[in-house]
């Protein structure tokens, strides 16, 4: 772990460095206390077990105590996860909710379960990669049907109204989450617990050294952006990535992109984890996801490219638009909430008749898993693609300037965000 963070130090600067190191932290706490997004949601939809959804709300609401303040002590340094709401979107966040179900991840998911060697994540991933590109180039497109102006309630009511209702929306959902829930599933444990205050600490931190909160999908699609640049296509053509800002990231490294450089340490700290599992347990491998028919395969492809899609149209996923989000005053990620939530119901449904998820260990007998790789050689598989696409970087970026660096932190540096989100058109 440390020589990824020195790796990155030498080579991009101390606030790359920096952001590598709050990558791995969350790959860390997402994988090791088991802390996700769409597994919750289906616990609530399907057993009525709140614990991880309300564990969210807790993460969430504990983010906000802080982003507020500092949003509103730094507004020319730090920028919030705020977009705007309009028809495009609530229907990509609702495609997007169901599409998470299909594959048990959203896009901090797919990160963590591909990094932990799991079959599906790692065939979702280059899909979620290739479909947040395809969503770029029909942003624009998609959001000329129809949207509001960007709305947060810091802009509506001010910074200390705008907390307090954020809570009390939580507070809201919290408990109507617990009323449903059956008894014994209602409160979260100690892990829990646990994991909802080291993501929101996280999180803060990534709000002060990149100047904008956590997200996931706007470095995926520029990931796919740099892939098809390498193979000829003329990205900067396209109306998304002709804007300056994009411009400018195409051309930059990957290791100056701040979403870019927490999501290899999502996938860096969660192949940690797996392998820190694999020696406790004196080598042997948590169980492979089994996919019994050869079209799953493909099926978890095409669902990883739905998954990119509309998480690109509806500025965001679980990440960037839910919990970054709401945590910072966008009434676009209580809209999005909504709309996702009503698709995992969905998405459930369709998943039962896609395929059963077996929690044997894979059998050599069935054919389609006869090419299924372990958990081990999933996550060196999943590191592979990320040195692939740093080599794809490198071929294609401007090289990286050691004197030109950014000061550590965005806080306190007098600068604008310079990195991109996907909260942004």
């Amino acid at each position: 772990m440390a020589v990824i963070v020195l790796v990155t130090f030498a080579a991009a600067g101390p606030r790359s460095a920096l952001l590598m190191l709050i990558g791995l932290g969350f790959g860390l706490v997402l994988e090791g206390l088991r802390f996700g997004f769409a597994g919750p949601w289906r616990q609530m939809l399907a057993e009525r077990d709140c614990r991880g959804l309300v564990a969210q709300f807790i993460a969430i609401g504990l983010f906000a105590l802080v982003a507020f303040p500092l949003l509103a002590s730094a507004p020319l340094e730090l920028s919030g996860a705020h977009a705007p709401v309009g028809f495009a979107m609530v229907v990509a966040a609702f495609v997007f909710g169901a599409a998470m179900q299909v594959v048990l991840g959203c896009g901090s998911g797919v990160l963590v379960n591909a990094g932990s060697g799991n079959l599906v994540a790692l065939l979702a991933l280059p899909g979620f990669i290739a479909g947040s590109f395809f969503g770029s180039l029909h942003l624009n497109w998609w959001t000329s049907l129809g949207s509001l102006p960007v709305l947060s309630l810091q802009g509506l009511f001010g910074a200390g109204p705008g907390l307090w209702l954020t809570l009390a929306g939580l507070l809201v959902l919290a408990a109507t989450a617990i009323a449903r829930a059956v008894p014994g599933k209602r409160l979260p444990g100690a892990r829990l617990w646990w994991a909802a205050v080291l993501i929101a600490a996280l999180a803060m931190l990534n709000l002060l050294v990149a100047g904008q909160s956590w997200g996931v999908v706007y470095g995926l699609g520029l990931w796919g952006a740099k892939t098809a640049q390498a193979a000829g296509v003329e990205v900067a053509a396209s109306a998304f990535w002709t804007s300056a800002d994009n411009a400018q990231r195409l051309e930059q490294s990957l290791l100056l992109d701040v979403t870019s450089l927490t999501n290899i340490g999502i996938i860096a700290g969660a192949f940690i984890v797996m392998q820190w599992r694999r020696a406790a347990s004196k080598g042997q491998a948590g169980e492979q996801v089994r996919l019994p028919k050869r079209f799953l395969w493909v099926v978890m492809l095409l669902a990883g490219v739905v998954l990119g899609y509309s998480a690109r149209v509806a500025f965001g996923c679980n990440v960037g638009a839910y919990f970054s989000g709401i945590a910072t005053g966008s009434l676009h990620g209580w809209a999005w909430f909504l709309a996702a939530f009503v698709g995992a119901a969905a998405g459930i449904r369709l998943r039962s008749r896609l395929f059963a998820v077996s929690s044997q260990p894979v059998s050599h007998n069935t054919p389609a898993s006869l090419l299924a790789p372990g958990r081990p050689a999933g996550g060196l598989t999943a590191a592979a693609l990320v040195l692939v696409l740093l080599l794809i970087d490198y071929r294609v970026s401007v090289a990286i300037n050691p004197f030109a660096a950014p000061p550590p932190a965005a806080y306190g540096s007098g600068l604008a965000p310079a990195g991109g989100h996907c909260t942004q058109l």
